[in-house]
């Protein structure tokens, strides 16, 4: 009985996953192995895999891997959670406030116009280059797309929703709850999306230009002082790792959210 729910477990698993998007990564995979093989200077640049295997247990063994990753997860997380809770309470406010709107919006979309990293100078001269700056470039990446997609969402909102609301003779209040905000949710998550991909590289940005403290950037720079290709491109492969697990958090979260739609053809 147990060895037929584990195959039924398994035919489940191997029918969700799609293993036709492995074909590509498996190919490149196959190209780096073969321009490594070249010669000596295809060897430096496309870092032989069993090279990249062997510094990976190294670094995991040493506990090298393990510090810098938590250091960076750290930041990113914290950065992420004020960016995102930031942006969602400006960007409803913007929304369902037109003097608030009026006093932010014109200031919001001036600064959202200059590349994160290009504060760095200034946000170094205000902060330091430790642990606070960082954090700060982050909830910033974050805080952008969050305000921009909760405004753009909450005031985006159907006519029929608001002609409903009057049927049922909705107050302010209970129509931001039942029908702007639902209705609102799509956008709201693909900001999380988005916050999620620019936090990650405003970590790493911000690891290499702050090289201080523990962190995925800061063992690249290291690396890349010693010529270390292969340690290089293993911190590469661990941000999208990370950053692939956090965005499926995200679409988890959209899944049990919307629910409630109806499922796309």
């Amino acid at each position: 009985m147990s060895q037929n729910n584990d195959t039924s477990v398994l035919k489940r698993w191997i029918t969700h996953w799609d293993f036709r998007g492995l074909l590509v990564p498996v190919l490149l995979l196959l190209l780096w192995q073969y321009m490594s093989g070249r010669d000596a200077s295809h060897a430096y640049a496309f870092v032989p895999l069993q090279q990249v295997w062997s510094s990976l247990k190294t670094l995991l063994a040493s506990g090298e891997l393990w510090v810098n990753l938590l250091g960076s997860l750290h930041r990113t997380t914290v950065g992420l959670l004020l960016g995102i809770v930031l942006g969602l309470l400006v960007g409803a406010l913007m929304a369902i406030s037109k003097i608030a709107n009026t006093l932010i919006g014109p200031l919001y979309h001036s600064i959202r116009q200059v590349p994160i990293l290009g504060l760095t100078p200034l946000i170094g001269l205000w902060m330091g280059n430790g642990e606070p700056a960082k954090v700060f470039i982050i909830t910033l990446a974050a805080f952008f797309p969050v305000v921009l997609n909760t405004y753009e969402g909450l005031r985006q909102v159907d006519i029929q929703h608001a002609e409903l609301a009057q049927v049922y003779q909705f107050n302010r209040r209970q129509y931001f709850w039942r029908m702007r905000l639902p209705a609102a949710i799509p956008s709201i998550l693909t900001g999380f999306l988005h916050a999620v991909t620019f936090a990650w590289i405003t970590a790493i940005g911000s690891e290499l230009l702050f090289n201080a403290g523990a962190g995925l950037g800061n063992l690249m720079m290291t690396a890349e002082v010693g010529a270390h290709m292969d340690i290089i491109l293993i911190c590469a492969i661990t941000v999208t790792i990370l950053g692939v697990l956090m965005t499926q958090v995200v679409q988890s979260l959209s899944r049990r959210l919307l629910r409630w739609r109806p499922p796309q053809g």
